[in-house]
Order: structure tokens, then C-alpha cells, then sequence
């Protein structure tokens, strides 16, 4: 004769339910996030296969051109406060792929595959030659962009560009947890505008007002493109150090450092003086985002730079 379930059984057997289930919306969940992706938006787009790329343009097109590539999680939005500065220049903004208004696939978010869309952009706009300007993560596309395409760039300046993988201090508690597995794409879904305030603070050091543009550009990014990005950078820099590029690549270069940088050790900008011909400035009581936090003096030496670099 079969025997009644006792209560503890039933209990037990409703728990493991639950969690079974708990377990199937989690890999449900983790499934969908890796795979949403979108469309480029915006008024000025450059159409290219594999994703297409959202771009803004200022300044008189005969002027010196400059190109500005931000870091990761960024967009155009995070030049607008050295803009002022440089009315005089031919400024062209672009959003990575994944960032910003630009597309954003599943695949192609290679430094080397950003750095040929840059390329191919340039060529669709007819900018035959430009300084090229990345900060943080956009310095390895910047980078990257000379070796590949050396007839295009007549300098290189970096902001705030790691050298090395090994002089990497860590993101804020918030953004690791983004990227542990099954929980990143569980709080990736459930990201707050509070959560990713948090998630980028290590980005600035001095008290500064952080636009809500740059807040929804991050909301607007797929996870997919978040981690790959990420992974993209750490491959780069594991293939070959910085210096020993920009030494091989053998163009102007100028690299800026804030002296309170939370995301890289500061003392790591000194790598870069064993490229023949660099210049390395370190801007005092700045951190990882020198044009929020002290848009004179970095709006100052871009400007210089680019005009001396013809």
C-alpha cells in the first residue's frame, strides 16, 4: 500500500519545484539578454554591413580634423564638455558599435573590427587624414585605427588609455557583478538609473554633475555589447602593450593622465615615455574622465595638439 506523503516531503517537494523553476527563468533570462540586440538611431548614420554606426560633425570641414572615440559605455555625449573649446576644428564624434546611437549586433565589437568601421566612416565622409582621440577604451581603437590604417591618422592622443592589462585597478563592486555570470544578466535586467550611477562611479574622481544623457546611453546598451566590448579591450591589451604599438605605429603622440585616476594606476602613464617622441601630461586632482572633470585644460591640450598635428 503506497504511503501518504508526510508534510516535510510535501514541503520538500514544493521547494525543489520552486527552485526548478527559479533555475528555468534564470537561464530563460540569461538567454534573452545575451541575445537582444538594436538598431542604429539617430539623424546621422553611416550604413555598413555588420552594424552601422551613429556619428555628430561641428566646425568648418576645411579645418584640422579631429576624431573623438570614447571608452566603454560611452557615446558622443561624453565629449560635450571640451566642445566649446574647439569651435574652430573640424570635430567628428562617433559612437562605437554597441554604444550610443549605433548599432548594436551580436558580434563584430573586435578593437581591430571597431577600429575598420572608424575607417570605413572616415572614408564614407571623406576625411582623408585626422588626429585621432580615444579615451579609455577608445584609445585601443584609436590605436588600432593607426596600425591598420596609417594613411588616415596624422596623430594620436589618449585619455586616460591604459597601458597594460596588469595596471588595471578594478571596476566599482557594481560593474563586477555585472559581468559574473547568470547574476549580471539578472541585474542587467533589472539596472535602475541609482544602480548604474553606481556602477560608474570609479569613472570620476572629483565631484562633478553627471548628465542623465550619459545615464540613458548606458540603459540603451545591450549586455551583449557591454561584456564583449570589455573582453575586446583585455584581449588587445593582452596580445601586445600599448607603448610597444604606438612605438611600432611611430606617429605624434600625446597621452593625458589624471593623476587621481580610480580605474587605472597613474603611475602607469609613465609606460608611455619609452615611446620615442611622446608627450605625457598628468592633470593634478583629476580622475579617469579628465573632460567632465577638468574640461579647460584637457579642451586646452587637444586643441593644441591637433593644430600643431597637420
Amino acid at each position: 500500500m503506497d504511503q501518504k506523503p508526510t508534510p516535510r516531503g510535501r514541503r520538500r517537494r514544493i521547494t525543489l519545484l520552486a527552485l526548478g523553476g527559479l533555475a528555468l527563468l534564470l537561464a530563460a533570462n540569461t538567454v534573452a539578454v545575451r541575445t537582444e540586440t538594436a538598431e542604429a538611431t539617430g539623424a546621422r548614420i553611416v550604413r555598413l554591413p555588420g552594424g552601422d554606426i551613429h556619428f555628430a560633425r561641428e566646425g568648418p570641414p576645411g579645418a584640422p580634423a579631429v576624431v573623438l572615440l570614447h571608452g566603454l559605455t560611452g557615446s558622443t555625449a561624453w565629449w560635450d564638455p571640451v566642445l566649446p573649446g574647439m569651435r574652430d576644428l573640424h570635430v567628428l564624434r562617433l559612437d562605437l558599435l554597441g554604444h550610443g546611437g549605433s548599432a548594436k549586433p551580436l558580434t563584430g565589437y573586435g578593437i581591430p573590427e571597431q577600429a575598420d568601421r572608424i575607417a570605413a566612416v572616415l572614408d564614407h565622409l571623406g576625411i582623408r587624414r585626422a588626429t585621432i582621440v580615444g579615451h579609455s577604451t577608445g584609445g585601443y581603437v584609436a590605436t588600432a585605427l593607426a596600425e591598420r590604417r596609417r594613411d588616415l591618422v596624422a596623430a594620436i592622443m589618449l585619455i586616460s588609455t591604459g597601458p597594460r592589462l596588469d595596471a588595471f585597478l578594478g571596476n566599482s563592486a557594481t560593474a563586477d557583478l555585472l559581468t559574473t555570470p547568470v547574476l549580471g544578466e539578472l541585474l542587467w535586467r533589472l539596472r535602475t538609473e541609482s544602480m548604474i550611477r553606481e556602477a560608474v562611479g570609479t569613472a570620476f574622481t572629483r565631484e562633478v554633475p553627471v548628465p542623465d544623457r550619459l545615464i540613458a546611453d548606458i540603459r540603451g546598451m545591450t549586455y551583449r555589447a557591454l561584456t564583449a566590448t570589455d573582453e575586446a579591450a583585455s584581449t588587445f591589451l593582452t596580445e601586445r602593450p600599448l607603448p610597444d604599438r604606438l612605438t611600432a605605429i611611430g606617429l605624434p603622440t600625446l597621452v593625458v593622465f589624471g593623476a587621481r585616476d580610480r580605474r587605472w594606476q597613474p603611475s602607469s602613464a609613465q609606460d608611455y615615455r619609452r615611446v620615442p617622441g611622446a608627450r605625457v601630461e598628468i592633470l593634478d586632482g583629476v580622475g579617469h574622465t579628465p573632460m567632465f572633470e577638468d574640461p579647460g585644460a584637457t579642451g586646452a591640450l587637444l586643441h593644441e595638439f591637433a593644430t600643431q598635428a597637420r
